[in-house]
């Protein structure tokens, strides 16, 4: 079975009619601001680099909405670094609306086929749409038998992004044509999991919409005419919206165009918040702010308490010969700030090639490789020194092992210390993190037996060959964000999901870690019958 589990981003863009080019329009003009689509993109490359795509409505050809996608970065799919390329591209699929794209995938999955947006054409125009997602579903199982329950039905793709097409049309089934905020409501009540999504017809309606909890992020800004909506803030102040016009999308709510109007509205009556504390730490971009929290000073803030750890521990010598190395990029806010506190210089030991990826998300072999390669150590920085080495997160440990390894070798450094600033990860992710299995995690084998301990986190030094190992407590995060315990996703550090299907999927994987089965994915050990849709 082809893996699910991908993190993504989304965009969207409209410009209003009845009403003068906003001053952010193309210069070409309203049926122009298609063009928008690849610059939000690229400053959301960061949630997804394998494939690329968008979806734009021109009431003035044939095509009415049409899509353009491929896999590759935001700059080969769009031919970006090619002028003629390019404005051939964006003459041919210009529209005054658009929806767009970003993915990462896992092995098995680098195909065309699976790049977003997903587009379904019929006859009737409001049947005829097209719709992308960031997120996962949890019940991704349940819904596809009861899909191919009747032998009518089939799926050309083991994703939940073709399940989630079907369930849309069938919305839109039969003579029936509720408002896309009545099928948003509809959609939530069967969806188990996270989703941002965005959705364009072919009568020009669109729907942006963040899943009842708001586990993914997504944010939006109106400024006379033009709307524009991405899956992070950072998008949207580069096209030159003022900070105070973007604003998050609170969960369960809905932005719905139709016949040009616009409206927000609230298609939910879950009032729990459970946005991923993860999108802070390491996913989404320094420059953005989520739900009110920058995340620039989130980070900070995590490297403050790590240097609070550190001064109450009293554990390494902080002289001449001591320096703050961060992993970088995610790790250079926290690992500053540390330093600051603690009085020592903050170098950078380590310089990442931008242009490998992110080895998280890459699979077996390609991940260990990558991590060989991503990062040059620099021994005029590192030579006899001891390295406090920030990290934003240990997940499977590949790219630990890697750094540790080289950082001794070619860096040459004295003693090296792995301050963490995140938890210990203990749990998979079902909600579009490409983590699945508790095998494949480094920490749970070193916590069975109870709580993290300072012993624990020796035992973990010393497999990992660090000359210690220091995490932050599950308390910070939350103290770190500015946000209380309960609005947040913390599963994969507390082990206690915000979804039925998705705290079920956690038991089987418990069950399957203890009995051994742990070489394929959770989802396709799960009997579909046992995860339930979300009430």
């Amino acid at each position: 079975m082809s893996e699910l589990r991908e993190e993504c981003g989304i965009a969207a863009i409209y410009h209003l009619p009845g009403e003068s080019p906003s001053p952010l329009c193309p210069e070409q003009g309203i049926e122009h601001v298609s063009r928008l689509v690849p610059r939000m993109l690229l400053d959301i490359q960061n949630r997804g680099q394998l494939a690329a795509g968008f979806t734009t409505y021109n009431p003035h050809r044939d095509q009415l909405i049409d899509t353009y996608k491929d896999v590759g970065s935001v700059t080969e799919v769009f031919r970006l670094a090619h002028r003629s390329g390019c404005e051939s591209l964006m003459k041919e699929y210009a529209g005054r609306a658009a929806i767009g794209h970003v993915r990462y995938a896992t092995c098995g999955e680098e195909d065309r086929s699976y790049a977003q947006p997903f587009e379904r054409h019929h006859l009737l125009k409001y049947k005829w749409f097209s719709f992308a997602f960031n997120g996962q579903l949890a019940n991704y199982l349940k819904l596809r038998d009861y899909l191919l329950s009747d032998n009518d039905h089939h799926l050309a793709r083991e994703t939940d992004t073709e399940i989630m097409m079907h369930e849309i049309s069938r919305e839109f089934s039969g003579p029936r044509r509720p408002s896309l905020g009545e099928a948003m409501r509809n959609l939530s009540q069967r969806f188990d999991g996270a989703y941002s999504l965005v959705f364009l017809n072919a009568e020009g309606d669109m729907l942006v919409a963040r899943d009842p909890l708001g586990i993914k992020p997504l944010c939006y800004a109106k400024e006379g005419p033009l709307f524009a909506a991405a899956s992070e803030s950072v998008a949207l102040l580069n096209l030159g919206f003022q900070p105070e016009s973007i604003l998050s999308l609170p969960p369960g709510h809905a932005i719905t165009i139709q016949q040009g109007q616009f409206a927000v509205e609230r298609y939910s009556n879950i009032t729990r918040k459970a946005h991923c504390f993860f999108e802070w730490v390491y996913f989404a971009n320094v420059a953005s702010t989520l739900d009110d929290r920058g995340v620039y000073l989130s980070r900070t803030a995590l490297g403050k308490e790590l240097a609070r750890l550190e001064l109450e521990k009293d554990s390494v010598p902080l002289d001449e010969d001591t320096i703050v190395v961060p992993v970088p990029d995610t790790s250079k806010a926290a690992a500053d700030a540390m330093a600051f506190e603690l009085g020592v210089q903050c170098m950078e030991g380590l310089i990442r090639n931008r242009y490998a990826g992110r080895t998280f998300i890459e699979g077996g072999e390609s991940r260990q490789r990558k991590a060989e390669t991503k990062y040059t150590p620099l021994r005029e920085v590192l030579a006899g020194k001891r390295v406090l080495l920030v990290e934003d997160s240990i997940v499977r440990s590949t790219t630990m092992r890697v750094l540790l390894k080289r950082i001794r070798e070619f860096g040459g450094a004295r003693e090296i210390h792995v301050r963490v600033a995140c938890p210990p990860i203990i749990a998979p992710c079902f909600y579009g993190i490409d983590m699945s299995t508790i095998k494949e995690l480094f920490a749970p084998a070193f916590l069975k037996d109870g709580p993290l301990t300072e012993e624990v986190q020796a035992e973990m030094a010393k497999t990992l060959r660090a000359d210690s190992l220091r995490y932050l407590p599950v308390e910070s995060i939350a103290q770190a964000i500015g946000l209380e315990r309960d609005q947040l996703c913390q599963a994969c550090i507390t082990g206690s999901y915000p979804t039925p299907a998705g705290q079920e999927l956690y038991e089987l994987a418990l069950e399957n870690d203890r009995n051994g089965q742990c070489l394929r994915r959770t989802y396709e050990e799960v009997p579909s019958e046992a995860l339930g849709c979300r009430s």
